[in-house]
């Protein structure tokens, strides 16, 4: 039985969309640069040149002006960083098979059972990425999976902190509480009011104290606290790659308007369930399916990823009338989200007062909707297109057989 600690590794993307520009274009190089701020209104990356006039994500594009005016702002290319991305964590399998991704710039290595000594790991790592791909990361190294993504954030960028085995607490210890898990924005007042300013302070509280504070996730919090994760490097991740429905009709259709609405409805649950697992989806695909089995497909991608199904429907009439080339009825209609991305986290405050809901206020539009039908049902609120099927649905057109489809395909 091997004893010795375990060597996990967390590589973290230094501002990685704006990185990523920076690299493909050298002329953008030691400058201030943003990406973002076209269709969403905010900023999504920011370059640490412009970070060091105080552009921050998220923050809106006209505060970032104000405060850096001569800020360059490039609209986001995810095809591209997907490129990048997947071309950074090749290296990575590079130096060993378990390899978690945990979003498109950050991911864990377990390097325990690897010849080569994990320091020098890191240190390969590092310079293999900056001299091919031209970008930074940052790395921490650890015994365990709390303590070496702590480490790989604490001094950004193109930081390698190692934390000793035997030494988690002490490294911990100082830290304010807010880089527990867990605690944000909305919970650290409680702490802060408690006297709870520092982790080591968490650390060392009764549990029952805790309780009071953090409820049921005491314990896991304070074994945090204490340095303490036994969580493993996951290497296939269990999140899918996709959403997708499809529903076959109890009659052959011809009616392109009762399919979109079908299509619709499904892109609402399916957009419900990107937003309860915090992710944005960048690409639609839509599928039709002749009554002699025969299958059309096409697919388009947005911009930027989003969680918002209003994004999408402008796609589906096209999509559809690509799909549906044949002067024939349809037995099945289907629509799929993928290219996921973690769902960009929104300024405090809503940009009110424009033509325009911002993209902030969509989305909290969207997640008060969201818990609506949560606690009082889908039927609580509806759309349109909702009222429009049930109408068509009383009147005789019968509901087709519906399945779900989560993919990791």
């Amino acid at each position: 039985m091997n004893d010795s600690p375990r060597a996990i590794l967390h590589i973290d993307a230094d501002a990685f969309y704006a990185s990523v520009e920076q690299a493909a274009d050298s002329r953008l190089r030691g400058k201030a640069i943003a990406v973002g701020g076209t269709s969403r209104g905010i900023i999504a990356s920011a370059s640490y040149p412009a970070r060091a006039r105080g552009v921050r994500t998220p923050m809106p594009t006209s505060q970032a002006l104000r405060l850096c005016p001569n800020l360059i702002i490039l609209p986001g290319d995810f095809e591209k960083y997907e490129r990048f991305s997947q071309l950074l964590f090749a290296y990575a399998f590079d130096l060993t098979p378990e390899v978690e991704i945990c979003s498109i710039d950050e991911g864990y290595l377990d390097l325990t059972h690897q010849p080569q000594p994990p320091r020098d790991s890191m240190r390969w790592l590092s310079q293999q990425v900056e001299s091919e791909l031209k970008i930074t990361i940052s790395q921490g190294l650890a015994t365990n999976k709390f303590c070496s993504a702590v480490a790989s954030k604490l001094k950004k960028p193109a930081n390698q902190i190692e934390v000793p085995a035997g030494e988690e607490r002490a490294f911990l210890s100082p830290l304010p509480v807010r880089w527990l898990p867990g605690v944000g924005s909305k919970t650290e007042p409680r702490y802060l009011q408690a006297g709870l300013h520092h982790i080591h302070q968490v650390a060392d509280l009764p549990l029952s104290e805790l309780e009071k504070i953090a409820g049921s996730s005491a314990p896991s919090l304070q074994d945090f606290a204490q340095g303490i994760d036994p969580r493993p490097v996951i290497p296939t991740s269990p999140d899918p790659k996709s959403f997708g429905e499809q529903e076959t009709f109890a009659t052959d259709q011809i009616d392109e308007t009762y399919c979109l609405a079908v299509m619709r409805a499904m892109v609402d649950r399916l957009c419900r369930k990107l937003r309860a697992t915090g992710l944005a989806a960048r690409t639609l695909t839509v599928r039709v399916r002749y009554r002699d089995m025969e299958d059309g497909m096409r697919a388009d991608s947005l911009p930027e990823p989003t969680p918002l199904e209003s994004e999408f429907y402008p796609f589906l009439q096209t999509l559809l009338r690509r799909c549906w080339t044949r002067s024939a009825p349809l037995r099945l209609v289907g629509v799929r989200l993928s290219n996921f991305h973690t769902v960009l986290p929104q300024p405090e405050l809503a940009l009110t007062g424009l033509p325009q809901k911002s993209a902030t206020e969509k989305l909290q539009l969207a997640d008060a909707t969201d818990q609506v039908r949560s606690r009082f049902g889908n039927q609580a609120i509806l759309r349109g297109h909702d009222l429009w099927l049930q109408r068509k649905r009383s009147a005789g057109e019968s509901e087709g057989d519906f399945h779900s489809q989560p993919s990791k395909k």
